[in-house]
């Protein structure tokens, strides 16, 4: 960054969204475990995944006003969407850097553990959406995607088309008769 090319700057960009956009789009379940300092690109990657768990001495910001650059990697909606525009502005145009608390107080993230539970929470809540119908997660994701983008009777409209959509799979027959029959069911990812 320090030579100040645009075309460093332009391939840089967009790597980082495409890596940034692959994990946000991916159909199954991503929980971060933020552990320390989640600054810039980490907390950019943290935003990307559905889920973000945090230890309660870690720090949150997007400092890359401070340094004349801003957050490339989606961080300026990803924030915004979560926190609103209030809370957003004063992290990236005030620099603010935020405790585990405040974090969790404003809705930047969904659980706050102590000093090194981070990635056992993390992986249980993984675990805990692996037990989920692959094909039903799938669709509550994107629904839930496309919530930031559409009206709410579009949004409607679309979890309906969703919610019959999974009649054709294997996986809702399996899961209505497995509940049931008092059973956990056999996800098949069909």
């Amino acid at each position: 960054f320090a030579d100040g090319d645009p075309e460093t700057a332009r391939v840089m960009g967009e790597a980082f969204g495409a890596a940034f956009e692959a994990l946000s789009n991916f159909r199954g379940v991503s929980v971060a475990a933020i552990n320390g300092f989640a600054m810039g690109g980490g907390l950019e990657v943290a935003m990307a995944c559905d889920i973000r768990v945090v230890e309660t001495q870690a720090k949150l910001a997007l400092p890359e006003a401070t340094v004349g650059l801003l957050p490339c990697a989606g961080g300026t909606q990803r924030l915004t969407q979560l926190v609103g525009q209030g809370w957003a502005k004063r992290m990236i145009l005030c620099g603010e850097r935020l405790s585990a608390d405040k974090a969790l107080a404003i809705g930047l993230v969904e659980e706050v553990v102590a000093t090194g539970e981070a990635l056992a929470v993390a992986t249980q809540l993984a675990i805990s959406a692996g037990a989920q119908s692959p094909s039903s997660v799938a669709a509550c994701k994107r629904l839930i995607h496309a919530a930031r983008d559409i009206t709410i009777a579009g949004g409607l409209a679309a979890e309906r088309t969703e919610f019959v959509a999974l009649f054709s799979t294997e996986d809702q027959r399996e899961g209505v008769n497995a509940f049931l029959e008092k059973r956990k069911p056999a996800w098949k990812n069909r």
